[in-house]
């Protein structure tokens, strides 16, 4: 199981599919699924729900499969991320994070590119609300990252 973390604008979604080609794997990525389920990609109970609950559901049958996952979640805290490491592991499956730690600027400018010409799924994010977002993500340090079988970070 590779979990992709990080801010709107760090590139999960990017990696994600590169990931899931490359290692012929299911991605599975929330705001798609919060699009075409409810019309919306807001952070609410019901993302919660659909990602622990229901796609934790598809991604524990796939690892059972000897297939890889990929999830593309986001994860800002560390209850969020050892919850799924420690789930991935009671199957047997190797958990992987990638940390997607980028500059706030280079998410920004990354964020109003897409807000310009928001793709399908997407939804627009303000500069305040990255600001709440980062003060949110809880930017797994070298104890946390060092739980994990495989361990990436990305600063650029």
């Amino acid at each position: 199981m590779v979990l992709i973390v990080g801010l709107p604008g760090a590139g999960k979604t990017t990696w994600a599919r590169r990931l899931e080609s490359e290692r012929a794997g299911v991605r599975l990525t929330p705001d798609e699924w919060m699009d075409a389920l409810f019309g919306t990609n807001e952070i609410d109970g019901r993302r919660w729900v659909l990602e622990s609950q229901m796609l934790w559901g598809v991604a524990a049958r796939v690892l059972e499969l000897g297939v890889d996952v990929i999830l593309d979640y986001g994860c800002w805290s560390e209850e969020e991320r050892d919850l799924f490491r420690t789930r991935a592991n009671d199957l047997g499956a190797l958990a992987e994070i990638i940390l997607l730690d980028l500059p706030f600027d280079v998410l920004w400018q990354r964020i109003e590119a897409r807000n310009a010409a928001l793709p399908k799924g997407t939804f627009p994010i303000s500069r305040d609300e990255l600001k709440q977002y980062s003060a949110s993500f809880d930017v797994p340090g070298p104890a946390e990252l060092a739980r994990w079988d495989r361990a990436v970070v990305v600063t650029e």
